[in-house]
């Protein structure tokens, strides 16, 4: 088996999705800390790419699953060497079906009680894991497992001078800004578009200007046309209107953002800016942001008590609850008030 002292090349296997490749981003910086001079590789997919494509000392090989099969064959022929370390970050199937194409001495997954869909049958190793932890936190175990010391989550994103002066046209700076990410991967985890806009509302009555932003997809751009006409302020539309990099540099300028169980909320917690989480599906203790979790406005474990009459340390870890409505539960002075706790407690002047 090859020592922790004598790692010299490193892949990493995360493909997606957003949020979890930011958690991840902690835990590779952490190690290229260590390991100064490991070559690390990074399998991603392509969207995730877009984002973390210039992380530095890092090589990405693009994972595109549109592909299907010849996908795989596309990775055997470009990750021809042999590995040190791979460490094999996702539980999927199709992230599984690449390991068996990644060559690597010790091949390090997640620990059993955190295994799905194959993943034992591609490792050799198993991180020792909390029984509850954080997507971060399961992202440590890996760093730790090659003597990477304990640490802080920090993050280093370069964002260009270009995105930075782009993300600074879309506000007034003489103004704290409030971006919305209303948006999830599925619709059932968005809140109501008019409860969005009574908080866009309340913030401009605090003195706040109000972004909008999320991707180009049909789902996103109805909600935030609902959203905007349901306000009767002026909110800045950004939905569908910027590359990944630029909303990241959009939500390092923000003073707050508001955001579902969706990738932007982690893009922020990156940049440091204060996230109010709104979650119902699944439990913010393992999905949340990270740094925010104090933040998160929830009624995921008052729905998980009501469907599986357990808590969330008595069922399996991660379990998520079921309903199209269940974002209906969550009240707009509930998020007032965490709107009003996050303004107080960072110190955000506004008119």
């Amino acid at each position: 088996m090859t020592s922790s002292q004598t790692i010299q090349s490193i892949c990493i296997l995360r493909l997606s999705a957003i949020g979890d490749v930011c958690h991840a981003v902690a835990s590779v910086q952490a190690i290229q800390k260590r390991y100064p001079n490991a070559r690390i590789t990074w399998v991603i997919g392509k969207i995730e790419a877009m984002l973390l494509k210039d992380l530095p000392g890092v090589r990405f090989v693009i994972f595109d699953k549109k592909q299907g099969w010849a996908a795989y064959r596309q990775l055997k022929k470009d990750l021809p060497e042999q590995f040190d370390v791979l460490l094999h970050m996702q539980v999927a199937l199709r992230a599984n079906i690449a390991a068996f194409f990644i060559k690597a001495r010790r091949k390090i997954g997640f620990a059993p009680h955190l295994s799905k869909e194959l993943h034992s049958l591609v490792i050799n190793e198993s991180c020792e894991a909390e029984s509850q932890p954080h997507v971060l936190e399961g992202f440590q175990a890996f760093a730790k497992v090659i003597d990477v010391p304990d640490f802080e989550p920090e993050w280093f994103i370069p964002v260009s001078a270009a995105d930075s002066d782009w993300a600074k046209r879309q506000y007034d700076a003489a103004k704290p800004v409030l971006v919305i990410a209303p948006a999830a991967s599925k619709a059932e985890r968005n809140w109501l578009a008019e409860r969005y806009a009574q908080i866009a509302d309340y913030a401009f009555d605090k003195g706040f200007q109000v972004i909008l932003s999320g991707g180009p997809t049909k789902m996103e751009k109805q909600l935030a046309a609902e959203i905007i006409q349901a306000s009767q302020n002026e909110i800045k539309d950004c939905v569908g209107q910027s590359s990944l990099k630029q909303l990241l540099a959009l939500l390092a300028q923000a003073d707050i953002v508001i955001a579902p169980d969706t990738g932007p909320a982690h893009m922020a917690i990156t940049q440091g800016t204060p996230v109010i989480g709104l979650y119902a599906h699944s439990n913010p203790a393992r999905t949340g942001p990270y740094t925010c979790q104090h933040y998160v406005v929830e009624v995921y474990h008052q729905h998980l008590k009501a469907q599986y009459e357990k808590t969330a340390e008595q069922l399996k870890w991660g379990t998520r609850v079921k309903g199209e409505n269940l974002m209906a539960d969550i009240s707009t002075d509930a998020v007032k008030a965490m709107f009003d706790r996050v303004v107080e407690e960072r110190g955000i002047l506004s008119e």
